[in-house]
């Protein structure tokens, strides 16, 4: 064979070996975290040189259909996450709609009279107690999101004998408690060795940040700090003009 028709069919080929991977993704015979064979053993399946399948696979990681990870090889990407950000969501129906598998886990709760960082955080003056919870929702049981909470009791006397155990404190929250007025602010840190080790990233890892407050005429009810893995959640908004 000619050098020349060498050349004119390398495009072909790599073109097959990502619509070969493309094709197993997209049907769900590799799902989410699945690992793309290696380098070598493409080149040995499709008789072709390391820098073919380097083209497909470059292709495949721009689509975000893979994931490649250094020394680790490639792996099929989980999907990108999303929150409506002009909504207060719901993390365990997010996850559902998902069509994965919800978990929740209770780290700490504990019911306290509330310090002068918790009155500056929910934006009161008066002294009273606080609920605060940190969590932890998972999906498929890969973390999705770690939560901190302080609720006014106050404004809520009920979430006192709340079952936060069993139950996310948004879910009980949305479903128990009406709210007239809410904020978010969104922004991004790198993880610390804490919310590394919760959200099984690496230290130093890009984090999304949501905190939000909700008022009920004007009383705060909750404020909450929600840290997601910047890699693999991103923000939503869809509103019309005028």
């Amino acid at each position: 064979m000619s050098l020349a028709t060498n050349a004119a069919d390398k495009p072909t080929l790599y073109k097959r070996i990502r619509a070969d991977i493309e094709k197993r993704i997209l049907t769900g015979e590799w799902p989410p975290g699945h690992r793309i064979p290696f380098e070598h053993q493409l080149m040995a399946r499709y008789g072709c040189s390391r820098m073919t399948v380097n083209k497909a696979l470059s292709e495949l990681a721009q689509a975000d259909l893979i994931e490649r990870r250094r020394r680790a090889g490639s792996f099929v990407r989980r999907p990108q996450h999303m929150s409506a950000v002009l909504r207060i969501a719901d993390i365990r129906a997010e996850i559902t709609a998902l069509g994965r598998a919800y978990g929740y886990e209770l780290i700490h709760r504990s019911q306290r009279a509330a310090t002068a960082a918790d009155r500056a955080r929910l934006g009161v003056k008066k002294a009273g107690k606080v609920v605060a919870i940190a969590c932890r929702h998972s999906a498929d049981n890969v973390p999705f999101a770690v939560e901190d909470r302080l609720i006014d009791l106050a404004s809520v006397p009920e979430a006192a004998s709340a079952d936060f155990a069993s139950e996310p404190p948004g879910s009980w929250l949305l479903h128990h408690v009406p709210w007239t007025e809410a904020e978010h602010t969104i922004s991004a840190i790198v993880a610390d060795d804490r919310t590394a080790e919760a959200l099984d990233i690496s230290v130093g890892a890009p984090c999304l940040v949501i905190d939000r407050y909700t008022w009920r005429s004007a009383r705060t009810i909750t404020a909450v700090r929600l840290l997601y893995p910047g890699d693999s959640h991103r923000l939503v908004a869809r509103f019309q003009g005028g």
